[in-house]
């Protein structure tokens, strides 16, 4: 329990660090060119499904640019004129009709001359489907539009206390889809959940748990969550505490900290064998590991400043002691280090302001960015797929006795698109597969 309680004290501890490098926004996200038209194809029945559809294609792409306008009818109904006047790239028009015993979904992409450029299609069992089936459809034309994949057939997971009461309190794992659509409950402990991290297949959750007990010597074990069947195991439970954990870009390994040697210590473990390797060896703690699309570069907290306070440092974790870098300096204090899919940036909260705000930079330490303010309390960044969107988490001060989170978006420069989800708790953490 000493241990734990050194471990937490270290990630909320204080200390004053000068900043000098400029905070600046930057960058746009795609499709920010094209202006996209959509229309609901009102056939026999149906009517009310095909315009639900519709609208989730439509929020889909909103994302990635304005929100649109549209008109239940058909794109023939429209004048080229009428592409020209209010410089309409595309055209999208979507229908659904029941085929047989299933539901067949449909969506014609017009181009500016009011000519059917490609037509995409995908059928399910049943009308709890409809809105993962939009989502295929909107990854279908997106991949067109652009040659790249969306983010709209990712998920989200997150840690939320919604089904805790004061007597007995939770946090347990839950997921979504992106837009916070789907919500399911993953874990069912009955304790605290904390420091979840998902495989990069999607199908693999890495967490630790705080179970609910009195004991004077409780464990913070790290076990592994099975998103397909459910099933969940613990794969260690050295003395002290077991978390932080992120896999390798392998799946087959992870990175984790570990305090069963004294000191908070970076190891890197085969998940099948359960062998452990020292990664670090610093008297000061070394926490929260992330690691690029290489497996070649490694960000991790640690108080190896002089301060004791948690800042970001880099290293590769094949060679550590030899290359160890610093690259954060602004706010007392770091948290929750985070690469972009790309490996090239790094996103990260800071105390800053009696409050955590969200921060970019490059892998190499350069180009600092400050990607909120004014915003309320903002941690746990976890980029999309495509690298060009951040989820969070935002706490709101509600009163003088209580406040809310919540997970959010914003663009990569910053620009905050929505509130992905809202009275379910306090949601926390979230972590977005790739």
């Amino acid at each position: 329990m000493k241990n734990l309680l050194f471990f937490m004290l270290f990630i909320i501890s204080f200390s004053s660090v000068a900043q000098n490098k400029t905070v600046v926004a930057v960058g746009k996200a795609e499709l920010e060119k094209d202006n996209l038209f959509f229309v609901s194809s009102l056939g026999k029945g149906l009517a009310k499904e095909v315009v639900t559809m519709t609208s989730i294609l439509k929020n889909d792409f909103s994302f990635y640019k304005k929100k649109y306008t549209g008109f239940n009818g058909t794109v023939q109904n429209l004048k080229k004129s009428y592409f020209i006047q209010k410089k309409i790239n595309y055209g999208i028009e979507v229908s659904l009709v029941k085929s047989g015993t299933s539901f067949k979904a449909q969506a014609r992409l017009y181009d500016s001359k009011m000519s059917l450029a490609a037509t995409f299609t995908t059928t399910f069992s049943n009308m709890k489907q409809l809105r993962s089936n939009a989502h295929v459809l909107s990854n279908d034309i997106y991949k067109k539009l652009t040659n790249k994949e969306s983010m709209f057939l990712s998920k989200i997971i997150f840690v939320s206390d919604r089904d805790g009461r004061k007597a007995n309190y939770v946090k347990e794992i839950y997921s979504m889809n992106f837009d916070g659509g789907n919500l399911k409950r993953e874990t069912f402990h009955k304790g605290t959940v904390i420091s979840p991290a998902l495989s990069v297949d999607g199908k693999q959750v890495l967490y630790s748990l705080i179970k609910n007990n009195r004991s004077k010597n409780r464990n913070v074990n790290l076990y592994l969550l099975n998103l397909e069947t459910g099933k969940s195991v613990v794969i260690s439970s050295k003395k002290g505490i077991n978390s932080g954990a992120v896999f390798m870009p392998d799946g087959k390994s992870l990175l984790m900290t570990m305090t069963h040697q004294g000191n908070a210590e970076l190891y890197a473990m085969d998940i099948a064998t359960k062998r452990t390797r020292r990664i670090t060896k610093h008297f000061a703690p070394d926490v929260d590991p992330s690691i690029n699309v290489s497996g070649d570069l490694m960000t991790f907290l640690s108080g190896r400043s002089g301060t004791s306070k948690p800042m970001i440092y880099i290293a590769d974790p094949r060679a550590m002691e030899k290359n160890v870098k610093r690259i954060s300096y602004v706010g007392r204090f770091n948290a929750t280090p985070r690469f972009s899919p790309d490996g090239k940036e790094i996103a990260f909260s800071s105390w800053l302001d009696n409050k955590f705000d969200i921060f970019r930079v490059d892998s190499t330490g350069d180009n600092l960015y400050r990607l909120t303010k004014d915003f309320g309390s903002n941690e746990d960044p976890t980029y999309s797929k495509d690298g060009q969107f951040i989820a969070f988490s935002s706490q709101r001060v509600i009163s003088s006795r209580k406040a809310v989170q919540n997970i959010y978006i914003m663009g990569h420069e910053g620009e905050i698109i929505g509130q992905i989800t809202k009275n379910y708790g306090n949601c926390t953490t979230p972590r977005w597969s790739k």
